[in-house]
């Protein structure tokens, strides 16, 4: 698997979403894979929903929000017919926001959280992502949280690059 790490400039971390999005676009120009955003926090997930949908004036780039219940079996779940059952069913958007890795995804990730990606594929079924982009802020807890991943990355013999933006 191949880890590209993005280090964020000043400025670039200060319109951090309008990043998320430039690189979300970037992805999907360059790739027939689906991309899936990693985020743990719930007021970043809400304005990256939002940013998403409104990225330029003349486009978007269309994207679902996985909920909680997508990653619990289907015996768990309401049987109404208005829920959207991604693990079961097919996915609809190329972008995925959420906190938790589908069963079987294989497209690529941009992980947003604290944790390495591996900590989602082990609690996730055949998930094998073909590429993860772990972004990196310009703070002393985000670039240690970085120095982590790296590390855990490194270990497991991953294709490691990183970029200074």
């Amino acid at each position: 698997m191949k880890i590209s790490f993005y280090v964020l400039s000043e400025s670039k971390a200060q319109d951090f979403l309008g990043f998320i999005c430039q690189l979300t676009q970037t992805a999907l120009n360059k790739s027939a894979q689906s991309l899936l955003i990693l985020i743990e926090d719930e007021t970043l997930l809400a304005n990256l929903d939002t940013a998403l949908w409104a990225q330029e004036p003349t486009s978007f780039i269309p994207h679902q929000c996985l909920s909680d219940n997508d990653n619990k079996s289907t015996d768990d779940r309401d049987t109404d017919d208005s829920n959207i059952n991604i693990a079961t069913s097919e996915v609809l958007a190329p972008v995925l926001l959420g906190n938790h890795m589908p069963a079987d995804f294989n497209g690529i990730v941009l992980n947003t959280t604290t944790r390495p990606v591996n900590d989602f594929m082990a609690t996730t079924n055949n998930s094998k992502p073909s590429r993860v982009l772990e972004l990196i802020q310009p703070d002393a807890t985000s670039t240690q949280e970085g120095r982590n991943k790296y590390k855990a990355y490194q270990q497991l013999g991953y294709d490691l690059t990183h970029f200074k933006v």
